[in-house]
């Protein structure tokens, strides 16, 4: 499937909008693209990019085959997505981001990496979750890292709310996983009441317990600057019930 460079202009892509009473968890703050993004952006974009008003996808026609199905919601600069597409060139994967930059350097990792596992939604995760990935179709949901919106204030913003927990739940496959990691403990705890309270999910490491970084999981330069200045990343597995 194929976007055109119209997604890539200022606005909002299309599907980037939500229904009325919708919070952005994401604010645009892009900051410069490096003309080797750019450059991507233009060229790779057809090859890995899957337009956000494409409907319901079928993970074996975008794919060409049937594999595990795994998605990284805010995938930053396609760092840990990248790693794992190279580890697990079994399992295909999804990735959903709305910052042009940091698609820009993901698309330049999986060109550089011949990488051919890997698709990547530019929309508001909350949206393109609920309106492009099938029911009951992922092995593996990934969250590492959210905004964490640190006033209290703006708390509402925060992506990890019921409705977001329900609608993973939806999308999991029975005995399927979300994973999410975040360095900022009062949204760890937000996590861990939000997602302990919907039904179907269950805590991997027990109950209200948070679990150890499995190996799946890459350690980002990301997390390697924040453990620099002090801040423990805490780690929380859930499973779907059947």
């Amino acid at each position: 499937m194929k976007n055109s460079d119209a997604d890539f202009c200022g606005r909002p892509p299309p599907g980037a909008g939500a229904a009325r009473g919708h919070i952005r968890s994401f604010v645009r703050r892009e900051g410069r693209m490096t003309p080797a993004q750019r450059r991507a952006l233009a060229e790779l974009w057809p090859q890995f990019g899957i337009a956000p008003g494409s409907g319901l996808l079928s993970p074996r026609t975008v794919f060409g085959r049937r594999a595990p199905l795994a998605l990284e919601i805010g995938f930053g600069n396609g760092e840990a997505l990248a790693q794992l597409a190279g580890r697990r060139p079994e399992w295909d994967f999804i990735g959903m981001e709305v910052h042009r930059p940091g698609i820009g350097a993901l698309l330049r990792k999986l060109h550089q990496q011949s990488l051919s596992n890997v698709r990547i939604i530019r929309a508001d995760a909350a949206v393109a979750l609920r309106d492009n990935i099938p029911d009951a179709s992922l092995d593996l949901l990934m969250l590492f890292f959210p905004d964490p919106w640190p006033k209290k204030r703006h708390h509402k913003r925060r992506l990890v709310q019921e409705n977001f927990a329900a609608l993973c739940r939806r999308k999991l496959r029975p005995g399927g996983m979300l994973h999410a990691a975040t360095d900022w403990r009062d949204y760890a705890v937000q996590m861990m009441e939000v997602f302990s309270a919907c039904p179907q999910l269950q805590n991997a490491a027990g109950e209200n317990r948070y679990s150890r970084r499995p190996p799946h999981r890459p350690v980002t330069r990301f997390e390697k600057r924040g453990a620099g200045l002090g801040h423990a990343t805490l780690d929380l597995i859930f499973t779907r019930r059947g």
